[in-house]
């Protein structure tokens, strides 16, 4: 039974790649530190034998037992809100994370995939955007501490790769939906939909001109399954190209809820980008991949399960606090 470590276990990539790795007959360690990671996602795994979970923050030295075949990093904040409350965890997980479990798969002789970003390409000026794009980044701005993390966590991969030899993959991750999305995470699709439950209008910043291209979580963890077991080094969008403005979505979530709410306004973020759509020619290529659901139906699957929490985690806090790790 080959043996694979997920950072990230508890959060809303992570838990579906643990399910899916023990679902191929992995035995899979999962690491968390619950910052932004939920007991809840992983829950269902309790009394599973091949699952084992270490509490721990990967910013710190880590150890593992025995064997490893494979380990998958996707320990980090996510959605602007997080990564804006907590930057310096932030652009830790990217760095010196990043460098601890390069130096834990060229111990282990593991072979190792980096949970990277279409926010590499920041506020694209090429569209679609391709692997082989440098992207348009503010490397002091606001997003800044995101964006900079993933891009280092891309540089310190390849050099690992380069000059140590180890066996390295790196995802590049567009907007991914579905199931156990945080509700109040900040990002378009809980945001609709946790303002629809709660009866609220629909908020767009900007003009909703701005386009996103939404990949169900299945879709994203067959590509990123693929590509592990794949034999190329380099970074490779995987998304859904399907790309769609944010006015033309709301209508589409309103249609979708059946609520009656109206659309409201405000001002974009400074250097939220204005157009996201993955070039996925590469992964059809390399790995024989492309998304199969569709946004109607994923979209469905997704309110649904939004509707079936509870009162007091649809009405909780707006935004998880980070009181306990802002000065760290």
């Amino acid at each position: 039974m080959k043996k694979v470590l997920i950072t990230g276990a508890a959060g809303f990539l992570g838990s579906h790649l643990t399910d899916r790795f023990l679902k191929e007959g992995y035995y899979v360690i999962g690491m968390d530190n619950f910052i932004t990671g939920d007991k809840k996602n992983i829950q269902h795994l309790e009394e599973n034998p091949n699952f084992e979970f270490i509490e721990h923050d990967v910013t710190k030295y880590i150890s593992i037992d025995g064997d490893l075949d494979y380990i998958l990093h996707f320990a980090s904040p996510a959605s602007p809100i997080d990564y804006l409350k907590i930057p310096i965890q932030t652009l830790k997980v990217g760095s010196l994370g990043t460098h601890n479990l390069l130096g834990l798969a060229k111990d282990k002789k593991a072979r190792i995939l980096i949970a990277s970003t279409s926010e590499i390409y920041g506020d694209p000026l090429v569209h679609p955007q391709t692997e082989d794009y440098y992207g348009n980044v503010n490397t002091i701005g606001p997003r800044g501490v995101y964006d900079e993390s993933k891009r280092f966590q891309e540089s310190i991969t390849m050099a690992y790769h380069r000059f140590h030899g180890v066996e390295t993959r790196i995802v590049r991750i567009f907007n991914t939906y579905g199931p156990r999305m945080r509700l109040n995470d900040g990002r378009v699709i809980p945001a609709f939909m946790g303002q629809a439950l709660r009866g609220e209008d629909l908020t767009i910043f900007g003009d909703g001109s701005q386009t996103r291209s939404f990949c169900y979580v299945d879709d994203e963890v067959d590509g990123i399954y693929r590509l592990l077991l794949s034999d190329y080094a380099y970074p490779v969008n995987i998304g859904n190209p399907n790309e769609i403005t944010i006015k033309d979505f709301a209508e589409e979530i309103i249609k979708l809820t059946g609520t009656k709410q109206k659309v409201i306004y405000q001002d974009l973020p400074v250097n939220d980008p204005m157009q996201r759509q993955p070039d996925i020619s590469l992964a059809k290529k390399l790995l024989g991949w492309e998304p199969k659901v569709d946004r109607a139906e994923g979209m469905k699957i997704t309110y649904e399960y939004f509707k079936s929490l509870t009162e007091e985690e649809l009405y909780k806090s707006e935004h998880k606090d980070f009181s306990s790790y802002t000065t760290k």
